[in-house]
């Protein structure tokens, strides 16, 4: 199919069902999952497109919740991030295969540091913390297709209930993820094989976030921080021990 091997279809779809569900659960996170995975199995650069268009799809399908649920913040921090998304593509068309598949199976480890540290004592002001959370949102988009990372500390820490947090999160990923693919394409970062493959994909990423938003609906917000944390840090455990 689209001229990849069996084995790496298979692994795709059991990846995207896994990242449709933390996408579900926590509002970010499929590429977090799907990337890592993928990486092991085609180049890195493909990989990060595939997250990059299945991100976008699956925010297609939220466009009523965002428009009922998101912050205002969602507007500064996108604006940021679509400044700095250009130097993490640089970093990743610079870096050598190898190194670059090591370094995004640490930004999915960094994903659950940062969702971890959230939940201690360490606070910021809101602007400095916004601009930070701009800037790795649009670094980490371009670098490693996960634009998570970069915002999740912001909206898990923020006062913002859940469903708000949830929601802002998918409105930056609607907005970021068919410019950075476009950006992708026009440079020749990949091609429309892996455009297709993400397309197939998406039935398996939709089926993983149904599960993830029934989910979400049962646990109260602390659980929520927590289950987020637990699975995106088995994700990045995962992924590392893959690669190693």
């Amino acid at each position: 199919m689209f001229g990849f091997s069996a084995e790496v279809i298979i692994v795709a779809i059991l990846a995207a069902l896994a990242a449709g569900f933390v996408r579900g659960l926590a509002g970010f996170g499929l590429s977090v999952v799907l990337v890592p995975v993928l990486q092991l199995e085609i180049a890195p650069q493909a990989a990060v497109l595939v997250g990059i268009v299945s991100l976008f799809l699956i925010g297609l399908t939220d466009i009523g919740r965002i428009r009922r649920d998101a912050d205002r913040s969602a507007v500064p921090l996108t604006l940021i991030a679509l400044a700095c998304m250009p130097l993490g593509l640089w970093a990743l068309i610079a870096l050598p295969a190898d190194w670059a598949r090591f370094l995004i199976a640490l930004v999915s480890l960094g994903a659950f540091v940062l969702v971890v540290v959230p939940l201690g004592k360490v606070t910021m002001p809101r602007k400095p913390a916004l601009a930070i959370s701009g800037f790795a949102t649009g670094f980490f988009g371009g670098f490693a297709g996960m634009p998570g990372p970069g915002m999740a500390p912001f909206y898990l820490r923020g006062k913002l209930d859940p469903r708000q947090a949830r929601a802002s999160m998918m409105a930056i990923f609607l907005i970021l993820t068919p410019l950075s693919a476009i950006f992708f394409l026009a440079l020749g970062v990949g091609s429309w094989r892996e455009v297709a493959l993400a397309a197939a994909l998406f039935p398996a990423v939709l089926i993983g976030d149904w599960f993830g938003h029934r989910a979400f609906g049962r646990v109260t917000a602390t659980q929520w921080q927590v289950a987020t944390a637990l699975v995106l840090g088995g994700a990045a455990v995962g992924a590392l021990a893959k690669l190693v």
